[in-house]
């Protein structure tokens, strides 16, 4: 809504939402001042696991933001996986785990097509956690155990089963759970690539 204000101006926008065959539809107007009518772009939502009929508007509202160009960079970020060590963890009083360790963009960058090229993450120790592109940054390595808690290795069919797994995931939610269903495969080209792929189709929520 921030960039919308700003790029078009507070009264040259509007929105409005519809349920077609149950699923609910954000229409995004903008103000074509040249042709003097709005032009309009239209996208559908997902529910959220908490709060399901307000994350579905605001799934929508997204989407129908990114068909104007809002945000549409979150569609070439990389998966961001970041190891934890159990003292940066705790149970908060809903009983939910929650995090002590905070984190935070160092550094972005992007390519001509507005492709982000190059992520830093560190936390609030200024320790950087995550990585990706062209960078000489060192990333921390936290004393966490890289073994299968089941102790089960792993064979050609088993990962062919968890890419299928990955490639059937019908939301945001379901990546991650999925994801972190597999830690062993976590430095697995094939599934990494996979993931990556199919957070292209469930970005993360704003």
């Amino acid at each position: 809504m921030r960039i919308l204000d700003e790029v078009f101006g507070e009264m040259n926008w509007k929105r409005h939402h519809d349920v077609v065959n149950g699923n609910l539809f954000c229409t995004l107007s903008i103000w074509d001042n040249e042709k003097k009518e709005w032009v309009s772009k239209q996208d559908v939502g997902t529910e959220s696991s908490t709060e399901k009929e307000k994350g579905q508007a605001s799934d929508a509202f997204k989407r129908a933001g990114f068909n104007w160009g809002i945000g549409r960079e979150l569609y070439t970020g990389p998966f961001i996986w970041i190891p934890l060590e159990k003292n940066e963890i705790y149970q908060s009083k809903t009983g939910s785990p929650a995090l002590y360790t905070k984190f935070s963009v160092k550094e972005i960058g992007y390519n001509e097509q507005k492709e982000i090229i190059l992520l830093v993450i560190v936390d609030n120790k200024n320790r950087v956690r995550f990585a990706y592109g062209n960078t000489k940054e060192k990333v921390y390595a936290p004393n966490v155990s890289a073994s299968n808690a089941s102790g089960k290795v792993y064979t050609g069919v088993d990962l062919d089963r968890a890419i299928k797994q990955m490639t059937g995931v019908k939301s945001r939610e379901e990546l991650e759970r999925v994801w972190a269903e597999h830690p062993e495969l976590h430095n697995n080209k094939e599934f990494r690539n996979i993931t990556i792929d199919m957070q292209k189709t469930y970005p993360p929520r704003n």
